[in-house]
């Protein structure tokens, strides 16, 4: 229970805060966002601000979603459909109710056989099912629709959808989920390094932490030494330091070490440890700290920078060696949340940071369906002066996100195989 619940938490606050970001810029570009919501499926509760959206928690708690005006809405009228219609002092169409589970007062029966919610504002049918009795109505620029759930939601008008949006205002919108995420994992890290309290001082060769069971200290090594030299070579810094033991595993090495302003030289052997596809040494030490307010800040930022740049490297070796096996789905995911679940607080902070980052990554590839192939369109727009039409941009998309399932499905089942049989 515990595992799943990380899972759920993590998975969640990474994608409710990547659906902000298109959220935040869509209200700021005029578009319409017609529901926010937590979690997916059957809602559990909603409420309609002033502002026209309908902010919603929902009975599955993974991730959420937002629904902008004209961004791959579903048709939410048909003709033949039975609805209601509560109507306004000016015979105008206030509500449209497709909903067996709501009531509305007042309300006129009718049998939708046109409609048009973007452009006229209006609706047409049968009053009562009567095919004699045809009654077309005004429908009012901010009127609601009330899904067949009960959900209450603003129509779509022409002039408040994504696409009525400057082609700026677009590409910021589109952009905004994966810098969310980069934001997030930004966060995260300052937040890892305040809570560890301070940064590794690379500039410095002075023993931070140094394990009581390792070899370090069984050599007789204790914080706040200052290794000046290793077998009469001199190191400056830790990076040079961490490299010079990582490369002599099992060998003895001559250390000499600065103490109270004495110096003296200590043998150890570093003990071999393996690290991917190698034997690397290791003494059981750690950098001592950078404790300032801002060298904490600066080094959470360094830490997520460094984590982009692994992903990316890690990127482009999937893309010139592909392989199933590199990559990960949700079975992944929830191995990694278990094992986050066991080790601490500040463990499932990291994964919350990794999966953040690796969202946003992931979000700005080129691939149609994606947020970067929504902005690789944007950009052709630009080049072209026009849009590509409604038609093929559907197109596109459709084939994408089928290839991105198809993918998912091939994926979740390379974790099965991988982490039960």
């Amino acid at each position: 229970m515990k595992t799943l619940i990380t899972f759920l938490i993590v998975f969640s606050v990474v994608v409710v805060i990547h659906e902000f970001g298109h959220f935040y810029f869509a209200k700021k570009s005029g578009i319409l966002v017609r529901e926010f919501s937590i979690g997916m499926g059957p809602k559990l509760f909603s409420h309609q601000a002033k502002d026209g959206t309908t902010y919603t928690i929902r009975a599955i708690p993974m991730g959420g979603y937002v629904r902008m005006a004209g961004y791959e809405d579903e048709e939410e009228l048909k003709a033949g459909m039975p609805v209601s219609l509560e109507v306004n002092e000016n015979n105008e169409v206030i509500k449209i109710n497709t909903s067996s589970k709501v009531q509305l007062e007042n309300a006129i029966p009718l049998e939708v056989t046109r409609y048009d919610l973007t452009e006229a504002l209006e609706i047409t049918g049968f009053v009562n099912g009567n095919e004699d009795n045809v009654a077309s109505y005004s429908v009012n620029h901010e009127a609601m629709i009330i899904e067949e759930d009960g959900t209450q939601l603003r129509i779509a008008p022409r002039d408040v959808q994504f696409q009525s949006a400057k082609l700026w205002q677009r590409m910021l919108t589109n952009f905004a989920g994966p810098m969310n995420n980069f934001l997030l994992t930004i966060v995260l890290f300052i937040a890892i390094v305040f809570l560890q309290g301070g940064v590794p001082n690379e500039d410095s060769t002075v023993l931070g932490e140094v394990d009581p069971e390792g070899v370090a200290a069984t050599a007789g090594l204790r914080s706040g030494d200052e290794i000046v030299a290793i077998d009469q070579e001199e190191v400056s810094s830790w990076p040079e330091l961490q490299q010079t033991i990582q490369q002599q595993p099992d060998e003895e090495l001559s250390l000499e070490v600065n103490r109270d302003d004495q110096t003296f030289s200590v043998d150890a052997t570093p003990e071999s440890v393996e690290s991917g596809n190698q034997e690397i040494g290791q003494l059981g030490v750690q950098a001592s700290l950078k404790t300032g307010f801002w060298d904490k800040v600066v080094g959470g930022v360094k830490e997520s920078w460094d984590m982009l740049v692994q992903i990316l490297a890690a990127l482009r070796n999937l893309v010139t060696n592909f392989s199933l096996d590199q990559l990960g789905g949700p079975v992944a995911i929830f191995q990694m949340s278990d094992q986050a679940a066991q080790q601490g607080a500040m463990t499932v902070l990291l994964l919350t940071a990794m999966i953040s980052v690796n969202l946003g990554i992931v979000n700005l590839l080129p691939i149609p369906g994606l947020d970067g192939g929504k902005l690789l369109l944007n950009i052709v727009e630009a080049i072209r002066g026009k849009p590509i039409s409604e038609e093929k941009e559907g197109m596109i998309t459709l084939v994408g996100f089928g290839l991105l399932m198809l993918l998912m499905v091939l994926v979740t089942w390379n974790d099965i195989q991988r982490f039960f049989f």
